[in-house]
């Protein structure tokens, strides 16, 4: 029961509203990407700034249950915001919601770094608030981009237009460890004068606390130059056929961006709606998908445990390993500078390149052959680490290499694909609250590293980290076998792989189907 309007879509060529779909979508990532994880290179700032203790002989840091609030404050909001847009996208529309996200992220930015109090609990009270909210906005881009840009684009490069949205996450990361280096080496260049009277290792320099505030509010930026081309953007033609039921407004809409003529079709638009009015917490969806929402939560899940572990703890465990020197080698303000040049070289070299691979060849290898490759080489490396753990910490280079490696096949595999296929899988009127459910799986996942792993290795005791490091290597493992319980979609319409078009209400998976030359399925006898 193909739709005129659908099928424009799916064979579009690649045009400029495309890329432009693919820029204003994927400064969001980069803005969410920056704003989640440039307080890793300013937490330790913070407890030399608000816990000095002038009677012990070493520099201050955030008490183990402040540090975890710090950091994880953020996600505990991304989560929830995604649970509530990701419903508002498909209760409302997915262009209705979009801009608040952005909203939310500006203001809770700004106010990050102006966050205010008379001892140092009440700044980090004031600090998790907003960054609460701010995670929050964080959360809501999640599904939303994702369905936007899955509803947009065409059957053939579908997977890479919602790979390269995501891969300005790793854009948004490298950016946040340059702006974090460039703000601390100014400062050094223009600061000596220490805070207190003992030696220059215990002091903080007071410009520390102009700089902490500075790298937060920077998130706020990319994000206000994107609103604008936000509001610009149309409602999806699938959102505005498929559940508002305006076949006319969907043809007009798809009509302009495709510059081509469409028909409305609202008879068979109704026709069309009625085989798919089934809801998610009904038996129908569960038979059809609820397999698919189980692998897409469960592997979201797992990849964060490490994702975020990595991400989060290598303030930590750079230290440990020699890639930055000890804290009693350096001032504050050093301590900032070596450790964001660590995470900005790590970055660049091993997360960035990751997530163009994926661009790349996703439409090539498909969604299924990457996320397990990727769950798969993140483990050996991980448990190559932790039973090498005492060879590898007399060389820093060797570990940075296969450290390195862990976060390129991260995003070469699973923290893309786990993005790329619950806006996939799933029916149009329930796919932006499949995708937030996953993803929300996945921010669980992740509190489970910071709370967990990120407090047990906080105070860079090799033996935890070791530990640390098989317990992720395990994590990864199981994620590979949870990816069985997804299927490949590539070179299919989104109702071809939902069962929208009233075709068969099971997916055909890996291991009974094969791909043609064209790109569809067909069964194998």
């Amino acid at each position: 029961m193909a739709l005129a309007v659908l099928d424009a879509l799916d064979e579009a060529r690649t045009q400029w509203y495309h890329i432009t779909a693919i820029v204003i979508a994927g400064m969001g990532f980069f803005t969410d990407a920056y704003d989640l994880f440039c307080i890793s290179t300013v937490s330790k700032l913070l407890g030399r700034l608000y816990y000095f203790d002038p009677t012990k002989p070493k520099p201050g840091k955030l008490p183990p249950d402040v540090n975890n609030l710090v950091i994880g404050s953020a996600l505990v909001g991304t989560l929830s915001g995604q649970l509530v847009f990701g419903w508002l996208g498909d209760k409302l529309g997915r262009k209705k919601v979009y801009g608040i996200t952005l909203i939310l992220m500006v203001v809770c930015a700004i106010c990050s770094g102006l966050s205010f109090g008379s001892s140092a609990k009440s700044v980090m009270v004031t600090l998790c608030f907003f960054r609460f909210w701010l995670g929050f906005g964080i959360g809501g881009d999640y599904p939303l981009s994702a369905t936007i840009m899955s509803e947009y684009a065409n059957k053939r490069t579908r997977g890479a237009f919602i790979a390269a949205v995501f891969a300005m996450q790793g854009v948004g990361i490298i950016f946040g460890g340059f702006v974090a280096l460039s703000l601390s080496y100014i400062f050094l260049s223009n600061n000596h004068a220490p805070t207190y009277k003992q030696n220059k290792i215990l002091s903080t320099q007071p410009v520390g606390d102009y700089l902490w505030r500075l790298v937060l509010m920077v998130g706020a930026i990319p994000a206000l130059l994107t609103f604008y081309w936000r509001m610009k953007m149309p409602e999806t033609g699938r959102y505005t056929a498929l559940i508002e039921g305006n076949a006319k407004q969907a043809a007009a809409d798809m009509a302009r961006v495709l510059d081509i003529e469409l028909q409305a079709e609202q008879e068979k638009l109704a026709q069309f709606k009625a085989a798919n009015e089934y809801s998610l917490l009904s038996s129908e969806f569960m038979e059809r998908h609820g397999r698919h929402l189980v692998g897409t939560m469960s592997t979201w899940f797992l990849l964060d445990i490490a994702f975020y572990s990595q991400n989060l703890t290598q303030k930590d465990i750079f230290p440990a390993m020699g890639l930055v020197k000890k804290e009693m080698d350096m001032n504050a303000l050093q301590e900032v500078y070596l450790t964001s040049r660590a995470m900005f070289v790590i970055a660049l070299l091993g997360t960035f390149p990751g997530y163009w691979f994926t661009v790349f060849f996703i439409e090539r290898l498909g969604r299924y052959k990457i996320q397990l490759m990727g769950f798969f080489m993140m483990s050996f490396f991980m448990f190559v680490i932790g039973v090498k753990y005492d060879d590898l910490k007399n060389s820093p280079r060797m570990f940075g290499l296969l450290y390195g490696l862990t976060f390129f096949f991260a995003n070469f595999g699973p923290n893309s694909t786990t993005f790329v296929l619950p806006a996939e899988l799933f029916p149009t009127r329930v796919r932006s609250t499949c995708h937030a459910v996953s993803a929300a799986a996945g921010k669980a996942g992740a509190m489970v590293g910071v709370f967990g792993l990120q407090g047990y290795t906080q105070d860079g005791d090799m033996k935890k980290i070791k530990s640390a490091m098989k317990i992720l290597a395990v994590t990864n493992l199981i994620g590979f076998f949870c990816t069985f319980l997804v299927t490949e979609t590539k070179g299919r319409s989104l109702e071809e792989i939902s069962g929208e078009d009233g075709g068969e209400s099971e997916v055909p998976t890996p291991a009974n189907a094969k791909l043609s030359r064209q790109g569809n399925y067909t069964e194998t006898m």
